[in-house]
């Protein structure tokens, strides 16, 4: 592994000479050859000064990073620790019982699929299993799709359906997809408390689908919660086939490498230790408390630099790999949810964070690089690159083949952005498996979380998600109210708001009465909808 301590001098960003350039890339590179990583900052506005200026929040960051892993409090909010780094070292977990609980934790999923995979786990029936329904939102969604979706080989595994969202049509589609198949399906319920409304519902209407397919529940349902939550409870006491662990020190952003990540991925055939094992490497290499010789803090500099510390750009994430395809998705809560924070540790009010978006190369160069180029300057640009390639089963012209042009595609995109003075990082990774999407996941979290300590926000509570969260369950307590007040009477959203002891929310009463009117066959509306004052709803 190569180290630079030392802050190295190079050229600035603003000339384009293809020497000085050059001086900029070995400057600014980071390699792990154990990994087959590569990071290159040298087109991000990173100079000697700016990283000289940086090196004393550098040095509280790793300090506090140092900290978090020996297990303080991180979320003073809720009074927790943050221990996903010990998910794949669990010798650093402060409590050997922690470290023990981990380790069997691990031998009892990995002893459950192999069950389920070989046949010797089946459904009441004796059916072998051939498809697995994951129920979860937020990371308990996100994770197992990009588990699934960047690792998992054709016809190995079970068949996966994911239900992340509470939209009736999407859960239907997936319960027609399945027909029959249900009756032979996993159903994996994620949820920390088993009260969260989306999963619940989830789970509610798939226990509904199966058991009418004539299905049994208790034989094909897995739950992954906190122990003693509403969930384990409900699991344990009507016997469902298995219960894995969460932990209340692990987020659902940071839970990839927990039950949550790691339970898809075994049942999807993938060797998920080695998944563990680089994200255990990457976490390394990335404690090292030097900035130029540690890949997180480089990175996280180059946002700090190219967002003046304020997130002013916006990040745009091209995978150069569909299997990457949902890392942009994954980054947008991992980021968003760690950094978009109103205030910072000290309570000023400071509107942090930075937003995330992207999809894949080279499909998304032709749909908005020309903005990137020539547009508003208003984000930097991560590439993330494979280079081993899949045997070649056909070539376009002798010599030249698919993953050759991709490669062409991403360097002049790379160029012409540099041309254009815009800011850009490159990942690059030698082959793309389970040991470097656990290493590429690593990567960003340590970044995120070096990231946090220098612009001093807390990347580990989420305040502004459970203000939604309340938000929410008032609107749904509103709806029972409104839904028990109508009758044969016809009123207007107004008297209905006055009569439910709400009149300041005539606007969100006429909100629930407008779907309500399209979805329950009893309930009628006089009136015109282009003018709400006239409307009078009224059961009929």
């Amino acid at each position: 592994m190569s180290f630079a301590p030392e802050i190295p001098s190079f050229p600035p960003l603003e000339s384009t000479s293809h020497g000085q350039l050059w001086e900029r890339f070995c400057a600014l590179l980071w390699h792990d050859q154990a990994l087959g990583f590569w990071l290159d900052a040298s087109r991000t506005a990173l100079s000697p000064d700016l990283l000289t200026s940086l090196q004393s929040r550098f040095d509280s960051a790793f300090a506090a990073m140092a900290a978090l892993e020996k297990g303080s409090v991180a979320n003073p909010d809720e009074q927790r620790q943050v221990g996903h780094y010990w998910l794949r070292t669990p010798q650093l977990a402060p409590d050997p019982a922690i470290t023990e609980e981990l380790q069997q934790q691990y031998q009892a999923m990995a002893g459950f699929a192999h069950g389920v995979l070989e046949g010797s786990i089946t459904t009441a029936t004796g059916r072998a299993f051939t498809d697995v329904v994951w129920i979860g939102i937020g990371g308990s969604g996100l994770g197992p799709l990009l588990i699934v979706h960047a690792l998992q080989q054709t016809g190995v595994g079970l068949r996966f359906h994911f239900i992340d969202n509470v939209d009736p049509e999407g859960m239907g589609r997936t319960y027609g997809e399945l027909g029959e198949r249900l009756k032979t399906s996993l159903v994996i319920v994620v949820s920390k408390s088993g009260s969260t409304p989306e999963p619940h519902i989830g789970m509610v209407q798939t226990r509904r689908c199966l058991e009418q397919l004539g299905g049994q529940w208790p034989a094909q349902a897995v739950a992954v919660t906190v122990p003693g939550s509403k969930l384990d409870r409900q699991a344990g006491s009507e016997g469902w086939l298995q219960r894995f662990a969460m932990h209340d020190w692990v987020g659902g952003r940071t839970s990839i490498t927990s039950a949550v990540g790691l339970l898809p991925g075994l049942l999807a055939g993938v060797p998920m230790e080695n998944f563990l094992a680089g994200a255990a490497a990457m976490d390394r290499a990335t404690r090292q408390p030097v900035l130029c010789g540690n890949p997180a803090a480089l990175m996280a500099a180059s946002w700090f630099v190219a967002g003046s510390g304020r997130g002013t750009r916006d990040m745009v994430v091209l995978p150069y790999r569909d299997r990457l395809e949902v890392f942009s998705r994954y980054l947008q809560q991992l980021v968003m949810e760690s950094l978009g924070k109103r205030c910072d540790r000290d309570g000023g009010v400071v509107h942090q964070g930075i937003a995330v978006y992207g999809n894949k190369g080279s499909t998304d160069q032709h749909a908005y690089v020309q903005q990137l180029r020539d547009g508003i300057d208003n984000f930097f640009v991560t590439f993330i690159e494979v280079l081993k390639d899949p045997p070649a089963r056909s070539l376009m012209e002798e010599g030249d083949s698919p993953g050759d042009v991709l490669d062409g595609f991403l360097q002049g995109t790379r160029s012409a952005l540099t041309e254009g003075g815009r800011q850009t990082i490159t990942i690059t990774m030698e082959r793309l498996g389970p040991r470097e999407l656990g290493a590429l996941v690593a990567l960003f979290e340590r970044t995120v979380g070096l990231y946090g300590e220098l612009v001093n926000v807390n990347a580990y509570h989420q305040p502004g998600v459970e203000a939604g969260k309340k938000a929410a369950a008032a609107v749904l307590s509103l709806q029972k109210q409104v839904a028990a007040l109508l009758d044969a009477t016809p009123r207007t959203a107004a008297e209905i708001a006055q009569a439910v002891g709400a009149p300041e929310q005539v606007e969100r009463v006429f909100w629930i009465l407008r779907h309500m009117a399209f979805n329950h066959s009893n309930l009628r509306v006089d009136g015109r909808w282009g003018h709400p004052r006239t409307l009078r709803f009224f059961k009929g």
